[in-house]
């Protein structure tokens, strides 16, 4: 039973947290969670929503919408955020070292467009801390990790990260995430070429079936693109994809494309550009892959998606979930709800 009126949150909650800057609310917010993950608290705030079931990757969801990563890079609020009705919870980017990220400031909101340009540069707090967060978590929905590379470790050696990663949180993770088109940490992006994501990928895979019969269960990999690529781009990666049975893809990271915000504020910072401003890049991208892959791989939709019209524009597109970060921060917990209940 939801005892807290989320509706309200434009109103009352969001003019506080928009007092203070994106980082310092961003850090309120999950330093609230975290405390709100302990019982009793996950029945008093959350909230009740439809069971909308989608399978995938022989997975069950309890409906089609999950949390994307970035919001809780350590896994400090899990059960809070299972709480509020996702179906799906994805945690991190998480790296095999502790590490500060780009300099501050680099989150800024774009108030006028429901957007945020952020160059956080994968700041979290290591692998090891996020595996010790995620013993103790209650939530029963499906839980994926995104894994990433070290800003200190070369493209050449970044297998080497994704793979230390992999093995740390295989035991846990209901699905891996293969984070390679973030355009905050230097160079990443380029694992997006060709060769550099058959280098990746095809140790990753191998690596997937040693740890299935480890752990006597299959963990399945999914690749996270970005909406910047060529088309040419777009069907190098999926031909990878198919090649190498690749799990599912998601589609998309942010942009750094500007031209839809151009002369808002905070429009000329870098970093990646999120939330509405992002919906139709994402969407032509998720298309583009759809028609290549012709249901060879299950898709994930992200970007831009804030209500049920924007949801089904990603499903009606080739995507079998959906995840959200942005319309959460600007429109409260209610989004997931109207969502899951209106999809």
């Amino acid at each position: 039973m939801q005892f807290i009126p989320y509706s309200l949150y434009p109103t009352f909650i969001r003019p506080f947290l928009f007092m203070l800057d994106a980082e310092t609310a961003h850090g309120v917010i999950i330093n609230g969670a975290k405390f709100l993950s302990k019982k009793p608290f996950t029945k008093i705030f959350g909230q009740d929503v439809a069971y909308r079931p989608v399978e995938m990757m022989g997975l069950k969801f309890k409906n089609p919408v999950g949390l994307a990563a970035g919001l809780d890079k350590n896994a400090e609020a899990v059960d809070f955020f299972g709480a509020l009705g996702f179906g799906h919870i994805e945690v991190g980017t998480v790296t095999p070292k502790a590490q500060d990220g780009n300099p501050k400031p680099r989150m800024f909101r774009i108030r006028g467009a429901q957007g945020i340009i952020n160059r956080m540069g994968f700041n979290n707090l290591g692998v090891d801390n996020l595996v010790n967060n995620l013993k103790g978590r209650t939530y029963d929905g499906v839980l994926g990790i995104s894994i990433g590379k070290n800003e200190t470790t070369s493209i050449d050696n970044a297998v080497d990260d994704y793979l230390i990663c992999m093995d740390k949180v295989y035991e846990y993770a209901d699905y891996i995430a293969v984070n390679v088109s973030c355009p905050n940490t230097p160079d990443l992006t380029k694992l997006q070429a060709q060769e550099p994501l058959l280098k990746l990928l095809r140790p990753l895979k191998e690596h997937q079936f040693k740890l299935q019969d480890q752990y006597k269960k299959y963990v399945p990999l999914v690749v996270k693109i970005g909406p910047d690529l060529s088309d040419e781009g777009i069907k190098n990666i999926c031909q990878v994809c198919v090649d190498l049975e690749i799990d599912g893809m998601t589609c998309t990271n942010t942009t750094t494309t500007r031209n839809i915000i151009h002369g808002m504020e905070h429009a000329s910072e870098w970093g990646g550009l999120s939330g509405e401003p992002l919906r139709n890049f994402s969407t032509q991208t998720l298309i583009k892959v759809n028609d290549f892959l012709k249901g060879q791989i299950p898709l994930i939709g992200v970007g831009g998606v804030s209500n049920p019209v924007s949801a089904r524009e990603k499903l009606e597109n080739g995507a079998k979930l959906v995840q959200l970060y942005s319309s959460l921060v600007y429109r409260g917990p209610n989004v997931i709800k109207n969502i899951v209940d209106n999809i």
